[in-house]
């Protein structure tokens, strides 16, 4: 028989699995309308869909490597001036929402933006000046210069420890520079980079402020487009479930490739201190470096900051100062109950997983991890269709109210998302805590919820801050979810500046834009100082 701790642990698995089971439950509904509607799909819209889906995966995932790779090898095996500050200000762009970015980039670049604008006026041109900035490649470029701190951290994780003292034995053994960064380095690099990459696609099939601002026919638009546009839960139910596949094949090879990172750490003793010495470079070489470190910091976050600056420069007054603070407001109260309900969920389950590790304990913290890698139009549908499917079945329960008039279904759909960041870090806290510890308080009569409210909790504090200020900021910054469930008359940050730039009012939406980069900077400055006092 099921223990009362099990049932509660399959329970909690299930709240945070319900946009999977949901969409899976639709699917046992299978009719002859349903496949009437997959074919209409397939003969139109779909084709469009996966081709534009998957080009965005490749230029996007290429755009990542080709900018994230350099600067993690420039910063662990190379030393010129300013490779320390470089470290740093190479994970800035982790504060930028990839929506923001591409709102900065449209407001500056576009016809009527400033920057053609002013060629057209100092040098007597007409028409377009530049491609236009709502595009394929618009959005390749935003989301390689936002998302490249995926393939950075990890690419620099792999190379830190061991890159400098095998490419000094190559150097010894006659080998050249060439040769060692491509036999030693990037193959060293290899799985990271292959984590990274994926990590930052989920990311891009994920979003929809991009996509859809800049008019991009991909499978997360097409979902919300065949929900509210289309009034099809069928089309969407089956576009999120075309989408989760990707995601999940994804999230599969990301996991593959992380545990083939382990060969990076493992092996010999470390080398000498004079062993892993990087390699010092000067002149043009130097030059080229900054360039390479500079060019990402600069398009990904200090032009944009920049971008955005400049209407609240040119008048202060057009401004909606008299509304910031009610959606501030409102974005820092559901960021904050997510944020408690999240790490006291994670809590829980990193409990039970060190209490009883059993096979039903792993298998719950697989499934409760696996939110973070749903998109949030999955999620959505994946719990408004058994809502709707209760709404219709007993009208009486008011399903539909409780889910969308109140904020009950968005933080929801919020924990099922980002329990998987705050279960990270108390896991990583656990692990910091040693077994015998448990042993002396069971000895002294400690056991139970006694043992984690008098032991473990007090030493977790730092794991608990640290995983409520990453769900915190997710949450500010999370829009596709946000802009289906939110009630009425509870606009956050997001979706205001997501509203505004979408009605070409880009000079207000500045305002909440910038306010979510400055709240996106605390978990960047936290992850840089805990970089910077980690030992290689």
């Amino acid at each position: 028989m099921p223990t009362t701790r099990t049932l509660f642990l399959l329970l909690l698995a299930g709240a945070l699995c319900l946009p999977v089971l949901g969409i899976a439950a639709f699917w046992l509904q299978w009719d002859a309308a349903s496949a009437q509607i997959l074919r209409e799909m397939a003969a139109t819209v779909l084709p469009g869909y996966l081709g534009t889906t998957l080009a965005l995966a490749l230029l996007a995932g290429a755009g990542v490597i080709a900018v994230g790779v350099p600067a993690a090898l420039l910063v662990t095996a190379f030393d010129f001036p300013g490779r320390r500050s470089f470290e740093w200000l190479l994970l800035l762009p982790l504060a930028m929402p990839a929506y923001v970015t591409a709102y900065a980039y449209t407001d500056f670049l576009q016809f009527s933006g400033p920057l053609q604008t002013w060629l057209r006026a100092g040098f007597g041109l007409e028409g377009r000046l530049l491609p236009e900035v709502r595009s394929l490649w618009g959005a390749v470029w935003v989301f390689s210069f936002t998302l490249y701190p995926y393939v950075y951290l990890l690419t620099r994780t792999a190379l830190a420890e061991r890159a400098p003292q095998l490419m000094e034995a190559a150097r010894l053994l006659g080998a050249p520079l060439g040769r060692r960064l491509r036999e030693v380095a990037l193959p060293l690099a290899r799985p990271a980079i292959a984590a990274g990459t994926a990590l930052a696609l989920m990311e891009v099939l994920a979003d929809y402020g991009v996509v859809s601002y800049f008019g991009i026919q991909s499978f997360t638009a097409g979902v919300y487009k065949a929900w509210l546009a289309m009034d099809s839960r069928a089309a969407a139910a089956q576009l999120a479930t075309l989408l989760l596949a990707l995601v999940l094949l994804l999230l599969w090879l990301e996991q593959r490739a992380r545990r083939r990172l382990r060969f990076a750490g493992s092996g010999a003793a470390r080398a000498s201190a004079d062993e892993a010495r990087p390699i010092p470079l000067a002149g043009w070489r130097c030059a080229l470096a900054w360039g390479l470190c500079l060019a990402p910091v600069l398009f990904g976050f200090v032009l944009p900051v920049l971008f955005m600056l400049r209407p609240l420069a040119a008048d202060w007054t057009v401004l909606p100062w008299d509304r910031f603070w009610q959606w501030a407001g409102n974005s820092v109260r559901l960021g904050a109950i997510t944020a408690a309900l999240g790490v006291l969920a994670a809590l829980v389950l990193a409990f039970s997983a060190r209490r009883a590790p059993g096979a039903v304990t792993r298998g719950v913290l697989q499934l409760a991890s696996l939110g973070y890698a749903i998109p949030g139009a999955v999620v959505v549908v994946g719990l408004l269709l058994p809502v709707g499917w209760l709404q219709a079945r007993w009208p009486g329960l008011q399903a539909g109210y409780w889910f969308t008039a109140t904020a009950l279904g968005l933080v929801w759909a919020y924990l099922v998302r980002f329990v998987a960041v705050a279960l990270q870090s108390v896991q990583s806290g656990y692990a910091r805590i040693p077994a015998s510890l448990d042993d002396a308080a069971r000895t002294l009569g400690a056991g139970g919820w006694q043992l984690a409210a008098r032991v473990h909790a007090p030493l977790l504090r730092r794991a608990g801050l640290a995983a409520a200020l990453l769900v915190f900021v997710d949450v500010m910054k999370e829009l596709p979810a946000t802009l289906v469930l939110r009630p009425f008359d509870s606009d956050t940050l997001a979706v205001v500046a997501y509203q505004l730039a979408r009605d070409e009012r880009l000079g207000e939406a500045a305002l909440p834009s910038l306010a979510l980069v400055l709240v996106g900077l605390l978990p960047v400055v936290w992850l840089s100082r805990a970089l910077r006092a980690a030992p290689h």
